[in-house]
């Protein structure tokens, strides 16, 4: 087998949270891509039908679920659909995720830290125990890639909600749990750790507020945001056998911005 073929992903089965926009769409497009047959979630039907004809027209196998994975009843019950229509999966991509609020620690309501936890921490936790036990069971050896953030290990500066460091931090470490836990079944998972990137809200962000984005890329050693296309290859890299060896790992992908 050569170098590029261990980064093919024919016959594999991808699910993928949030996979309708942003980054969680870049990483569904290369998946697709390599080969692999995927199915997204998402809130909203429009932006999943639209990144489904998408994939589909570039010859890719695209299906999707809409609902919310931040409400853990929802969750558990999209999760085991899935599996009912689509499963076993061999890749799962935990990629929902966002701060949602701007609220100092001191008038953060617990409703609010709650739900925040949840739309990060928790649908993490539900997806991985639902379609890794299928994993498990069926003896699949998966591939589970989870989106922390750079706020998982830094404090972001100027910004309230730490409910969302909080829980990026968290995922990082249950990240590891579950590595040292299925290692043994040939189940490896992997954390990347995006910075700041040019996606649609950052990109309405230049246009209406030019100069908070020229300080955010003063702040990175690389002096830009990253294109969001560069979570593609990446992912493909950690679902695919070319990464057969790695696992607990933490991939910083934030143009050197933790290097300070």
């Amino acid at each position: 087998m050569s170098v590029l073929d261990r980064f093919r992903l024919d016959g594999k089965k991808m699910f993928i949270s949030g996979g309708s926009r942003g980054l969680g769409k870049e990483m569904a497009i290369a998946i697709s891509e390599a080969g692999a047959d995927v199915v997204l979630t998402g809130r909203t039907q429009e932006s999943l039908d639209q990144t489904v004809q998408e994939i589909r027209d570039t010859g890719g196998n695209c299906d999707s679920l809409c609902g919310d994975l931040s409400d853990p009843e929802e969750c558990e019950k999209i999760c085991r659909e899935a599996l009912k229509q689509f499963g076993p999966f061999d890749i799962l991509i935990n990629n929902l995720g966002g701060r949602r609020i701007n609220v100092p620690t001191e008038e953060l309501e617990l409703k609010q830290w709650q739900e925040v936890l949840n739309l990060n921490l928790t649908s993490t936790f539900l997806c991985s125990k639902i379609i890794g036990e299928e994993m498990l069971q069926k003896k699949i050896k998966g591939r589970i890639i989870n989106i922390s953030s750079i706020s998982g290990v830094i404090a972001t500066r100027g910004i309230g909600g730490r409910s969302y460091e909080t829980a990026k931090a968290a995922v990082i470490h249950f990240t590891r749990t579950l590595a040292a836990d299925w290692a043994p079944y040939g189940i490896t998972a992997n954390v990347i750790c995006p910075g700041g990137f040019m996606t649609e809200p950052n990109q309405k962000w230049k246009k209406q507020n030019p100069e908070l984005i020229e300080q955010l890329k003063e702040q990175v050693p690389m002096k830009e945001l990253g294109p969001p296309e560069d979570m593609g290859p990446l992912a493909v890299y950690l679902a695919s056998d070319a990464s057969r060896y790695m696992t607990g790992a933490t991939l910083f992908l934030d143009g050197g911005y933790t290097l300070w």
